[in-house]
This record gives C-alpha cells, structure tokens and sequence, in this order.
C-alpha cells in the first residue's frame, strides 16, 4: 500500500487506516460541507509526526488536511478524497508559563480555556475566549484568527501570538517570531501564518501572549431596549465615549426567545434587544457607569449595573448558550460578518430587512464593541442541504457587509462555505498576490486545498 513508507516513519499507533476510525476525523461542528474520503489519519503526538507526514505527502503528491478540536463551521477542515488528515488533537502540553516574561509555549492541541485556566492560577490570563472555548484548540484559534467576548478589549488571537513554529508543506520546520513584545526584524511571517486556515503551514508550537487577569470581578451592566437599532446605537455611543468596555455583547428578540424559552431567561414582552456590558480594572465601576449613561441615552428600558461575580457569570452563561439555544429551533446556518462600529445600527437594519423579505428566521448575536454580527439562518432540520432561499439571504447580508466597508468573516474564517465571495472582498490584484504567497509556500498546493483562498 502507499501508506507502507508512511507507517514504518512513525511510531506504532500513529497512523489511523480503519475506515469506521477515519470517519471519526471527517466532520467539524458544520455538517453542511460533504466531506471526501482520506487514505489515512496521522495522530500526531509531537513535531516529528507531522514532519514525517508531510514529507510523505509531498514526495507522493497527496493532499494535507491539518485538524485541531473540529469545532469550526466553515468546512475549513473537510477533507478530501485520497488526502491525508493530521490530527493535532494530542499535541497538549504546555510546554512553558513564564510569568515574569508573561508568556506560555504551547503545543497546538491545548485547549483554550485550559491554558486560561494555567495562566490563572500565576495571577495571568489568556484573552482569546471563543464561544467553543472549553473544545477549541490553540492551534484551531491560530488557524482562523479566532475572537471571542473579550477581544473588544483585548484584541483577537493575533494580538496574543508572538512566534510560530510551523511545519511547511516539505516537511521543513519554519520558526517565525520571537519571545519579546516588540521585534520589526524581517517580514512579520507570524501574522501571516495567523487566519490563514492550514493553507501554508501546520503549527506546531506557540508563543503567546500572557495578561494580567483583572484584581477585581468585573462590573456589568445589563440593559434591555425596545428596538435592535437602539441598543446598537448605545453600543457606538459607548465606543465613542471612551469607558473601555472589556465586553460588549448584542442579542436580538429571536435569539432572547430562544434562551427563554430553553432556560426561561424571564424575557418581557417589549425587550427587543439586550445588551451585556462589562469594565474591568481600577476603573471598572466608573467605566460601568458610563456604559450605563450611554444606554440610557440610547433609550434603554431597563439598565441594571452589578459587581456582583455570581450574577455577571449567570449572564455570560446566558450569552455563551445562545448558539445551542437557537440550534433548537432547526439547522442552522451561522454567519460572521463583520462591519465598522459606526455602521451597526445600518447592518442591524440590514439583517432584518433580509430576514423579513425571504421570510427566513435569522436570530442575530454580534460581539457588537467589534462590531461582528453573527447573523444565524434557521431552516427546516429535515432538509438534506443548505435551501436555496437560506444561501440568497445569506449572499444579501454578505454583500450588505460589504457595502458598509465591512469584511465576509471575522473570526470563523473563510473555510470552504465562503470562497465564492472572496473575489468581492479581495479584488483581484489582492487575490493573485495571495496565490503567489500560497504557490511560494505550497507549491504542489497540497495543504488544505480548496480552503480560504
């Protein structure tokens, strides 16, 4: 078999052939993209399984899938027929936390909230908080440039990553970075492996960024408005005013009747929007107080301010459960737009507009102080694929983020669902120097193909 030379490179146990194991490695959380069949799954549990599995791959011509926790929804890790999957699931040490230096060195497979959790018991945090943060993997987070909650504040992962270790399509290992905060020597090839989905490198080891975790719980506030547009222009007002939130997070009526009627959220008739504001620091309560002027202004209905630890983790728990609240209600298609603070309110309206023209369910949550709105396309769970009507609201909504300067994904990636939009954002000068970076790297195209670009 072709797989021979590959199995007598790896230790006994690496390599995975059996169809029914196969299958285990060939759905991410998106059950839309119809996977392909791989020849085999190499189950790295260091550096020298991947090298040994790209070496291979580029001396037979065979297609890489790289995987970390599969918690993606784009299709960024649907394999292809005759490729060769590599897992990076087992790769979880932690294999340094400094804290003088505020650093950790990780290995792809550790997961988010473990290595917070590690950095917290040194007094530290990790920022990235994905919704999937207690499945999704650093290496997966690294991939597509992942967000989450706090990066209003504290930026998305590429904020955090400060050097790269990456095996390239040849089996060579790239080291790219450093251990300092500040470097400008040579092109910043970190930033570019980072989103780049597994198209120009499989990580094997980060350096990334540690933060001090905040003294004090952080103080909330919660406020309800009457109309979706009101509660996004509190959110600008908030951005303009300087308070700082460390957390700004919109949800709409339909995905509020949702959660209530999952977790009874006690949600009253007249609440069209809640929004979940958080300060932390020295000055989280004057920063709070400030958020909850600007709702007021706004025309909030009700606006509650709590220092209170207990209720602010009920409520993000609230927040962090409204996907599965409204994966309830039938398939779902979850989209990522992202557009400039000042334009919410426009692409608030916009969704909406959609939404009631092909009559489609589309509850709306968005990480709003980034401005990224997750607009998600509910449909009859019994359909075998993705409607008709579903994709031509969901191209509207793309091209109304578009017009308002905005972009196609902020942090679930392009994967293989959103590659027929690319030309529409990039251009094609953009585009053809993004392919002379991949044929640079990846000149047989054999990593992750037909993902991204």
């Amino acid at each position: 078999m072709i797989t021979d030379d590959l199995l007598s490179a790896l230790p006994p146990g690496r390599l995975v052939t059996d169809p029914d194991q196969v299958a285990a490695y060939c759905h991410d959380e998106h059950s839309y993209v119809t996977p392909g069949r791989p020849l085999a799954v190499v189950v790295a549990h260091e550096r020298e399984d991947v090298v040994a599995a790209l070496r291979w791959a580029s001396a037979n011509k065979v297609a890489v899938i790289p995987r970390g926790g599969g918690t993606g929804i784009v299709g960024g890790t649907a394999p292809v027929d005759g490729c060769l999957v590599v897992s990076l699931a087992r790769m979880t040490a932690i294999r340094e936390l400094n804290p003088e230096d505020e650093i950790a060195v990780v290995e792809p497979g550790v997961l988010n909230a473990d290595l917070d959790r590690a950095a917290r018991e040194h007094g530290l945090m990790y920022a990235p908080d994905p919704s999937s943060y207690e499945t999704c993997t650093i290496g997966g987070n690294i991939a597509t440039n992942a967000g989450g909650l706090r990066c209003v504040k504290y930026g998305v992962t590429r904020e955090s990553v400060l050097g790269l270790e990456a095996v390239l399509a040849d089996g060579s290992v790239l080291r790219t970075g450093r251990r300092t905060l500040k470097g400008v020597v040579g092109y910043d090839l970190t930033a570019l492996m980072i989103g780049s989905e597994g198209t120009l490198g499989v990580v094997t080891e980060a350096t990334l960024r540690l933060r001090p975790a905040p003294r004090k719980p952080p103080v909330t506030v919660a406020a309800e408005f009457p109309t979706v547009r009101r509660a996004a222009e509190a959110v600008w007002a908030i951005v303009r005013s300087g308070a700082g939130p460390s957390l700004l997070e919109l949800m709409d009526r339909a995905t509020l009747e949702a959660l209530d009627r999952w977790r009874n959220i006690g949600l009253e008739a007249g609440t069209a929007a809640m929004l979940l504001c958080q300060a932390d620091g020295a000055d989280a309560k004057d920063a709070a107080d400030e958020m909850a002027r600007c709702c007021h202004a706004a025309g909030a209905a009700l606006v509650a301010v709590s220092e209170d630890e207990e209720e602010a983790a009920q409520l993000l728990a609230v927040r962090r459960a409204a996907f599965n609240a409204i994966s309830r209600l039938g398939s779902c298609l979850i989209e990522d737009v992202c557009v400039p603070r000042s334009k919410l309110p426009e692409m608030f309206d916009s969704v909406a507009e959609i939404a009631a023209r092909h009559g489609l369910p589309v509850p709306t949550v968005a990480h709003a102080g980034d401005g990224n709105l997750h607009p998600v396309f509910v449909f009859d769970r019994e359909l075998p694929e993705i409607p008709a009507e579903v994709w031509a609201a969901a191209d509207e909504v793309f091209r109304a983020a578009l017009a308002l300067g905005g972009t196609l994904t902020g942090e679930h990636g392009v994967g293989t669902l959103k590659r027929h939009w690319l030309g529409a954002e990039l251009g094609a000068e953009s585009l053809a120097a993004h392919l002379a970076i991949k044929r640079a790297l990846d000149p047989l195209g054999i990593l992750n193909p037909g993902k991204a670009i």
